[in-house]
C-alpha cells in the first residue's frame, strides 16, 4: 500500500469579496500502515484536509501523492479511496449484504464474488448474523459497521474518516473504536481519521495531529502529544479537564529559575529559559498535578465552588485570583465550600510564552 505525501496544502475560499484561508501551508505524511488523526476544535480545517485527499475538494496549493503517484487533480473515482462519512447514507431499500455489495456490483463484480467480499467483511466486522436485515432493522452502531463494511469490500488503497461516530453515544463509540482499529489494522492502508474528539485521537492513533486555525500545531504520538505539547494552545486542547493557566515570572537567582506565581516561589529548571529573567510567563499544570491542602496558606488560595463525582475521581472546582480552577481530586472529597490552597507538582509544571503561547520548559 502507499502513504500519503501531503505537501505544502493550502485551501483559500472566496466569500462576499473576503478571502478566507481554510488550510494553511500543511505538510503531514501518512506512513503505510499507519492511523494519523487530525484533531481540532470546530472550524479549524481538519474536515477541509480530509476533502482535499480525498478528491472532494481542489486545492488552491501543494501537492497530494500516494505513493509516487501524484492525486492533486485526480477526481475521486480515480484515487482508490474507502470514505466514511458522519451519516452513514445507507439504502434503506436494501438489504444489508445489497448495501454493502452495491458498490462492488456497479463496478462490475460478478455475484460469486460479491458474495465472498461481503462475507468476509461482515465476519471482520461481526455482523455475519445481521447480513439479511434491512438499515432501519438496525441500530446505529450496527449501521456504521454496514457503512465500513462497504467501504472495505473495495480493497481501498486509503481509508478516510471524517467523523463517523459524531452521531453515537459514548457507549456505542467505545465499542466501535476497536473494530475500526481492527478493520484498518487488517487492510494495513494508510489512514486518515478527522475527530473534534480528543478521546478518539488519543485511544486509536499511531500518531496525533492537532491542528488549529488551518495550521498544524503539534504532531506526534499520543502520549508525546499530551506529555510534551509544545505550545499552550496544544496543551489546553487536549486533556481532560484541560490543562489550568496561571500568570507568572521567571526571576534568575544563583544559576536557578526561580518562577513567581502569585505570593509563591518555585524553583524550576533553567533549561529554555535562558535571557527570561524578569519576565512573565504563563504557567501551565495539568488538574492531576495540583493537590489541595486544607492550609489556605500552603499554596495558591482558594475558595471551594463545587465537585463533579466521577466514581474513581472527583473534579473540584475552585475560585481564585487567577480565575476559575479545576482540579481532579480523590472521589471521596468534598469541598463543601471552605477556603483551601492549591500546591503544585513543580517537576509537571510547564511554561509558555505569555505572548505566543510557545512551549519555553
Amino acid at each position: 500500500m502507499p502513504d500519503i505525501k501531503i505537501q505544502n496544502l493550502t485551501k483559500v475560499y472566496e466569500e462576499s469579496g473576503n478571502k478566507i484561508v481554510a488550510v494553511d501551508d500543511v505538510n503531514l505524511t501518512i506512513e503505510d500502515d499507519e492511523f494519523v488523526t487530525l484533531v481540532g476544535p470546530s472550524g479549524c480545517g481538519k474536515t477541509t484536509t480530509l476533502r482535499c485527499v480525498a478528491g472532494l475538494n481542489v486545492p488552491t496549493s501543494g501537492t497530494i501523492k500516494f505513493g509516487d503517484r501524484d492525486v492533486t487533480d485526480k477526481p475521486v473515482q480515480e484515487r482508490n479511496i474507502a470514505l466514511l462519512f458522519q451519516d452513514i447514507a445507507l439504502y434503506p431499500h436494501m438489504s444489508v449484504q445489497e448495501n454493502m455489495a452495491y458498490g462492488l456490483k456497479i463496478v462490475g463484480f460478478s455475484q460469486e464474488e460479491r458474495i465472498a467480499r461481503v462475507e468476509e467483511a461482515a465476519e471482520l466486522l461481526q455482523i455475519t448474523d445481521q447480513l439479511k436485515k434491512m438499515p432501519a432493522d438496525l441500530s446505529g452502531g450496527q449501521q456504521q459497521r454496514v457503512a465500513l463494511g462497504r467501504s472495505l469490500v473495495r480493497d481501498p488503497e486509503v481509508f478516510l474518516f471524517d467523523e463517523p461516530m459524531s452521531d453515537l453515544d459514548a457507549k456505542l463509540k467505545a465499542e466501535l473504536r476497536p473494530v475500526i482499529e481492527k478493520v484498518t489494522d487488517e487492510i494495513g492502508c494508510p489512514t486518515l481519521y478527522v475527530t473534534h474528539d480528543q478521546e478518539e485521537a488519543m485511544t486509536m492513533s499511531d500518531r496525533v495531529a492537532v491542528i488549529n486555525d488551518g495550521e498544524l500545531a503539534q504532531v506526534a504520538p499520543p502520549k508525546e502529544i499530551y506529555d510534551e505539547p509544545n505550545s499552550r494552545f496544544v496543551s489546553q486542547f487536549i486533556g481532560q479537564p484541560s490543562t489550568q493557566f496561571f500568570d507568572g515570572n521567571v526571576r534568575a537567582i544563583n544559576g536557578t529559575a526561580e518562577l513567581v506565581v502569585g505570593d509563591y516561589k518555585y524553583q524550576v529548571a533553567r533549561d529554555g529559559l535562558e535571557g527570561w529573567d524578569g519576565d512573565d510567563v504563563s504557567v501551565g499544570l495539568r488538574p492531576q498535578y495540583i493537590s489541595v491542602s486544607d492550609d489556605p496558606e500552603a499554596g495558591i488560595p482558594a475558595t471551594h465552588l463545587l465537585d463533579e463525582p466521577l466514581g474513581d475521581a472527583t473534579h473540584s472546582f475552585f475560585e481564585t485570583e487567577f480565575g476559575e480552577v479545576i482540579v481532579v481530586t480523590d472521589p471521596d472529597f468534598e469541598g463543601n465550600r471552605e477556603e483551601y490552597g492549591l500546591v503544585f507538582q513543580t517537576d509537571s509544571i510547564q511554561l509558555y510564552d505569555a505572548d505566543t503561547g510557545v512551549r519555553l520548559a
